[in-house]
């Protein structure tokens, strides 16, 4: 399934939950759905919007990171969803 495919399912909230959940780390779900609830959006929503924020805004050494994980990774659309979500809830 291509990325794009895949956020477009993220309408679905169980569907985005579910991806979230599916990339294993829990701390990120629930730091992933404060910050959904507090911009008023849903999970769903909020996972779209981290994707193209991170498209947008990554600096060059979270790219260059990406793609180094990439390399090595089994599942790269987990991967790079990981890095979106991670990107958007740091700090």
């Amino acid at each position: 399934m291509l990325l794009g495919d895949l956020l477009a399912r993220f309408e679905t909230p169980s569907f985005a939950e579910e991806t979230v959940l599916a990339i294993g780390d829990l701390n990120l779900l629930a730091r992933m759905r404060a910050r959904a609830e507090a911009e008023g959006e849903s999970l769903g929503e909020f996972a779209q919007g981290a994707v193209r924020r991170f498209a947008a805004e990554a600096s060059d050494e979270d790219w260059v990171s990406l793609v180094g994980a990439l390399a090595r990774a089994s599942d790269p659309g987990a991967v790079c969803l990981k890095a979106a979500f991670t990107y958007v809830t740091r700090g």
